[in-house]
C-alpha cells in the first residue's frame, strides 16, 4: 500500500510543480488508454432482464483473475447489461435537477431511509483519537454493525418470496461502503453499490420508472453517506489515480452529473472554474457537487491537484463529457483487473467461462417452434441447444442477443448458447429496423 501523502503547512508548502498536461480531452494521460477510449463505442442504455422462478440464489464469489476473465465478462450477457444499466441510470437523469419531482416508490423511500440510518451510525460511533492520518479504526466498528444488520435491512423492502435472495445481495451491499480490514474505499466499492442496485432491478424490486429516483434520491444519499465516512474515518483511497483521477474515491456521480447538465442553457463544462456557480448549484447537480468537494479537500491550484477535471472543462458540451465518462468508466474501472478481481458473481450477475474450444462438435442451436422464424424477423426467439439440456428465450435487438428466460442449471451449457448466439449467428440489424434478422442456415447448421 502506498504511503499516505505528506501534510503540508504554511511553513513547509507543497512542492511547486506542474504535471505534464494533456489536451482538453476527458481521459487519463496514458496514450494507449486514450486511444482505446476514443475508439470504444459509447455504452447504450439497456433494459434489465428480470429473473423468473424458480430462483436459485447463491453466495456470490470472486471469479475474475486475469485479463481473459475480464474480457469474457465484458462479452457476456451480464457484462453488457450491467454496463447498459449504468447507461440507463445516466439517461434517466438527463437534463434534470436533483430537486425535480420524480416517481418515488415505497422501495426507493425505504432504501433512502436505510442509508439515513447508516449516516446516523457515524454519529453514534465517533472516530478514535489516533496518530495515523488515514484509516480510523472506529470504521471497523461501524462496518461490523453494518454486517450484523444487513440481512434485516434487506428484509425491510424485499417481498416475502424474495427473502432468500439476501444470501446473494447482502455481500454486494456490505462491500459498497469500503473495506473493513484495510479501512479504504474506491471505485470498486462504488461499483458494488451499482451492482447491488442492478440485482434489485433483476429481481423486479426496482423498475425503470424508479431510475430517476434511484439517482436523485438513492445515489445522492449514498454519496452523502460516503463523504461522511471518508471525512470522519479518514478512509484510505483504494486504487486512486492520484492527480490524474477524477476523484480519489468516486466516478459514477461525475457520469450522472454530466448527464444532468446536458442541454443546460447557461452552465458549460468550463463553468466549474466559477466558484459562485459551483457553490450555488452544487445541491442541484452532482457534477458540481463533486467539484465542490474536490476543491474543499484538496489544496493548491485546481489545474495542479485535478488536471483531469481541468482538462474536461475544455470539452465543448456536456453531452461529450457524459459519453466520454461512460466510456472511461467502462475502460478505467470495469476494465481493470485490480478493481474487478474483487467483483462478485452469483445467480443474478453471472460470469460464464466458456470458450469456443469448449463447444461440443455436435452442438446445434435450433428454434423450439418453427413459427419463431416466420418472416425472418426475430423479436422473441425460443431456442434449444440440442444435446446439452438447455432452453432459452431471447430477444434479438441491435444485433445482440438478450436472455429473457433460461431453463438450465448447467452454467456451461448456458454459456455455450450465449456464445453461439452472439458469436456465430451473424445477427444483423437493418438501418431502419428495431428488430433484427438472423441467419437461419447458421442456426440449423453445425457449429463451426
Amino acid at each position: 500500500m502506498a504511503a499516505p501523502p505528506p501534510s503540508f503547512s504554511d511553513i513547509s508548502p507543497p512542492p511547486n510543480y506542474r504535471p505534464i498536461r494533456a489536451p482538453a480531452i476527458n481521459f487519463p494521460p496514458n496514450p494507449n488508454s486514450q486511444q482505446a477510449i476514443i475508439l470504444a463505442p459509447v455504452p447504450q442504455p439497456l433494459s434489465v432482464p428480470q429473473i423468473s422462478p424458480p430462483f436459485h440464489f447463491q453466495l456470490p464469489n470472486k471469479v475474475i483473475q486475469s485479463p481473459d476473465d475480464l474480457r469474457r465478462f465484458h462479452d457476456s450477457f451480464s457484462g453488457k447489461h450491467f454496463v447498459g444499466f449504468i447507461a440507463a441510470l445516466s439517461e434517466s437523469i438527463r437534463a434534470k435537477k436533483i430537486s425535480d419531482p420524480c416517481h418515488q416508490s415505497d422501495v426507493v423511500n425505504t432504501i433512502v431511509s436505510i442509508l439515513e440510518t447508516l449516516i446516523q451510525w457515524v454519529d453514534e460511533i465517533p472516530p478514535t483519537q489516533q496518530a495515523a492520518r488515514y484509516g480510523n479504526v472506529s470504521f471497523r466498528s461501524w462496518h461490523e454493525r453494518l454486517s450484523e444488520t444487513s440481512h434485516s435491512l434487506m428484509l425491510q423492502f424485499l417481498p416475502e418470496h424474495l427473502h432468500p435472495s439476501t444470501i446473494e445481495i447482502v455481500p454486494y451491499f456490505t462491500d459498497s461502503f469500503g473495506n473493513q480490514t484495510r479501512i479504504d474505499y474506491g471505485t470498486g466499492h462504488e461499483t458494488n453499490f451499482a451492482a447491488w442496485l442492478y440485482c434489485l432491478a433483476r429481481m423486479g424490486v426496482i423498475k425503470e420508472e424508479d431510475y430517476p429516483a434511484v439517482v436523485a434520491r438513492v445515489f445522492v444519499k449514498y454519496l452523502d453517506l460516503m463523504r461522511k465516512l471518508q471525512l470522519v474515518y479518514c478512509l484510505e483511497p483504494a486504487g486512486s489515480h492520484g492527480v490524474w483521477g477524477l476523484d480519489d474515491y468516486h466516478f459514477l456521480p461525475f457520469v450522472f452529473g454530466a448527464s444532468q447538465l446536458i442541454e443546460h442553457k447557461y452552465m458549460k463544462p468550463k463553468s466549474i472554474h466559477n466558484d459562485d456557480i459551483v457553490e450555488n448549484f452544487s445541491k442541484e447537480y452532482l457534477y458540481l457537487s463533486c467539484v465542490k468537494f474536490v476543491k474543499k479537500v484538496k489544496k493548491g491550484p485546481f489545474s495542479e491537484h485535478s488536471p483531469l477535471l481541468d482538462d474536461i472543462s475544455g470539452v465543448p458540451n456536456w453531452n461529450k463529457v457524459n459519453s466520454g465518462l461512460l466510456k472511461m468508466y467502462k475502460a478505467e474501472v470495469l476494465g481493470k483487473v485490480p478493481i474487478m478481481q474483487h467483483f462478485l458473481f452469483g445467480c443474478l450477475i453471472k460470469c460464464l467461462h466458456v470458450s469456443i474450444n469448449e463447444i461440443p462438435d455436435r452442438a446445434i442451436l435450433e428454434p423450439v417452434r418453427k413459427k419463431d422464424f416466420e418472416g425472418e424477423l426475430v423479436s422473441n426467439l425460443k431456442l434449444r441447444l440440442r444435446g446439452m439440456g438447455v432452453e432459452m428465450s431471447c430477444e434479438i435487438y441491435r444485433g445482440e442477443a438478450s436472455v429473457v428466460e433460461e431453463r438450465s442449471q448447467d452454467q456451461q451449457s448456458l454459456g455455450v448458447m450465449l456464445l453461439l448466439l452472439n458469436s456465430h449467428s451473424e445477427l444483423k440489424t437493418g438501418p431502419k429496423r428495431r428488430k433484427s434478422s438472423i441467419n437461419k442456415n447458421l442456426l440449423f447448421g453445425k457449429c463451426p
